[in-house]
């Protein structure tokens, strides 16, 4: 952690936007700046001008329109395409119609996690190097600096893979990573520059003067504890905003937006883990006062436009949130009017425009095929072979075998790794659905059809809890299910995903077995709860293998964050689940598939 920001002076500096001149006809109204500012006592209708901030968020690593997993053009039910090499196009055509220095373009964060390219170029060629040698330009620098990226935000999922990584990656880029909130553990100071101040042209008069606040979400500290305790904190959105935003004021900024990885419901996932909120936006908006605009993130939805009032100055702030992968565009456009030298907002809009109709950028494609392809060849690398299709389709209310995979590599590694005194203890896993399209097929197995079933980059724990925890644990996964009463006919379609609570949430248990009764209200659904043929007792001390996103309070699990550690390690749950097929040659369910749990209605089977 010995990056520090550069002076403050420098970074405006850096950061102001050139080309002192943008065609006069470009304005909006009628005569010249000096005109309006010429006195001599009479009224004068003030100078109008206009321009655009341009918002992505939630990029994870897409470039390209492609699906790795599937190794074919991305398709879903939506007729969505993602990846910046489409959203550049769109881009473009917005410069070229409202005037290149006009439009700023801004990222909302979550941009180096999340596919097989991402992955490559963190773990198996990183940009950090190996072995002394340099290490490649990161494929997402790359893009985004031919895009003219102005900032960025930083994600939750930017610290995936270490501050080093981070570090690197933040080196490879032309525009600044922002974090308000990202600070130094030890001096509380800023970590990552809080924000940026860019200028625009007009000619004859001021600079109109854009502040851009970065902030990032303070689940980090829970979900990367791992590679950012004792180093980095996270203090809350609002209460950080109330510090900077009027700073950027002071700076005589005349907009000042900001970029905000965290979603705008006011909801939080950790439950008291942290004393601040996950998705904050609406209440910045709400709480501090002279904020014109957000750009949101983290929460992967489309909202196009909506309005908060903040609620000291009665003023509407203008929030809206382009989905993710680079499904939507957001474009937020203003109107300014020049009074007595300072320029005043006067309108605003936003709406979110969708790349699927338009070409992917060619210059993207030429900078970055080569990188395209060789992950390509890397994702469709045999490590085996299987000897019956294992699919995900049923993941979600029934105990499938593919999922069984999962806990098999997660039960081995753990035990492997335990001490004599813990090894004596019953060892379970626990494990979310994070795909339902996931596919190991009969025959070959790849890398793409392992990374298809485990698509984050989560590590591996060993954690300690009682019986009693045990149960309060999948009684809280429980809740993933809607009640269905006895003789009510169970539909999978409108079953799942009750409370908000999604798939990558949800975990299923191996080792033990139980029943879920979806007839039952939450909290009372856990029946038969057994270890090796007996009741599970209260006291019973087991050791959970478990990832580290959930072992340290993702998703708000009771007990687990708190638990005793048993095992921990540094190495992805994906890659050992390769590991293992490779060692093993060849994927067989008869190794690993046990029916231990099931849905019922009453004490029926529903399946």
């Amino acid at each position: 952690m010995t990056h520090s920001p550069m002076n403050r002076r420098e970074f405006v500096k850096k950061s102001a936007v050139t080309g002192a001149t943008v065609a006069a006809a470009g304005a909006m109204g009628s005569g010249t700046a000096e005109a309006a500012e010429r006195g001599h006592g009479h009224e004068r209708a003030p100078r109008t001008w206009s321009f655009s901030i341009l918002g992505t968020t939630d990029l994870h690593g897409h470039v390209f329109d492609w699906d790795y997993y599937a190794d074919a053009p991305y398709t879903d039910k939506a007729g969505n395409s993602v990846g910046v090499a489409r959203v550049a196009t769109l881009i473009k055509q917005q410069r070229e119609a409202k005037g290149e220095h006009r439009v700023l373009l801004v990222d909302a964060g979550d941009i180096i996690q999340g596919t097989s390219l991402a992955y490559y170029f963190a773990r198996v060629d990183p940009i950090t190097g190996t072995d002394g040698k340099r290490g490649p330009r990161h494929p997402m620098a790359i893009a985004m600096n031919h895009m003219r990226y102005d900032a960025a935000a930083l994600g939750n999922h930017e610290f995936n893979y270490g501050i080093d990584t981070l570090r690197k990656f933040e080196d490879q880029c032309d525009f600044p990573l922002l974090g308000a909130n990202a600070l130094h553990a030890k001096t509380l100071r800023p970590a990552f520059e809080p924000y940026t101040v860019k200028r625009i042209k007009v000619p004859g008069a001021p600079d109109i003067k854009v502040g851009i606040l970065g902030l990032t979400n303070p689940g980090i500290a829970i979900w990367d504890k791992d590679n950012v305790g004792g180093k980095l904190v996270f203090p809350g959105l609002v209460e950080q905003a109330k510090k900077y935003v009027p700073r950027l004021r002071a700076l005589g900024c005349d907009v000042v937006f900001l970029t905000d990885h965290s979603g705008l419901d006011g909801s939080s996932s950790w439950g008291d883990e942290l004393p601040y909120v996950e998705n904050a936006s609406n209440l910045v908006a709400e709480q501090v006062p002279g904020i014109d605009a957000i750009l949101v993130g983290h929460t992967h939805v489309e909202v196009s436009s909506y309005t908060v009032k903040n609620e000291q100055t009665g003023e509407d702030v203008l929030l809206s949130e382009p989905y993710c992968w680079g499904y939507r565009l957001s474009v937020f456009d203003f109107e300014l009017e020049l009074h007595h030298g300072q320029w005043k907002v006067t309108g605003k809009k936003a709406q979110t425009l969708n790349p699927n109709g338009v070409a992917e950028d060619p210059q993207i494609k030429k900078l970055l095929e080569a990188d395209h392809e060789l992950v390509v060849k890397y994702v469709n690398t045999p490590v085996g072979t299987c000897t019956a299709d294992l699919s995900a389709a049923d993941s979600c209310w029934k105990d499938v075998p593919i999922m069984d995979f999962i806990h098999k590599v997660q039960t081995e590694t753990v035990k492997a790794g335990l001490s004599a005194a813990d090894a004596a203890l019953p060892l379970i896993s626990v494990a979310a659905p994070f795909s339902r399209t996931a596919d190991i097929p009969q025959g070959n197995v790849t890398i793409k059809d392992i990374a298809g079933l485990y698509i984050y980059d989560n590590t591996l724990y060993g954690k300690k809890l009682t019986g009693a925890q045990l149960k309060d644990y999948l009684e809280y996964a429980a809740k993933y299910y809607h009640q269905v009463p006895a003789g009510t006919k169970v539909d999978t379609a409108t079953l799942t995903n009750a409370n908000s609570f999604w798939d990558y949430m949800y975990d299923t248990a191996a080792g033990v077995d139980y029943d879920i009764d979806i007839a039952q209200p939450e909290g009372s659904r856990i029946k038969n709860l057994s270890y090796d043929g007996a009741p599970v007792a209260d006291d019973q001390v087991f050791v959970v293998a478990v990832n580290n996103y959930r072992a340290n309070g993702g998703s708000g699990y009771p007990h687990i964050a708190s638990a005793e550690i048993a095992y921990s390690s540094t190495n992805e749950i994906r890659q050992l689940m390769i590991d293992y097929v490779t060692a093993t040659k060849s994927l067989d369910p008869a190794d690993f598939a046990v029916t231990n749990w099931k849905l019922t209605q009453a004490g029926t089977p529903v399946f």
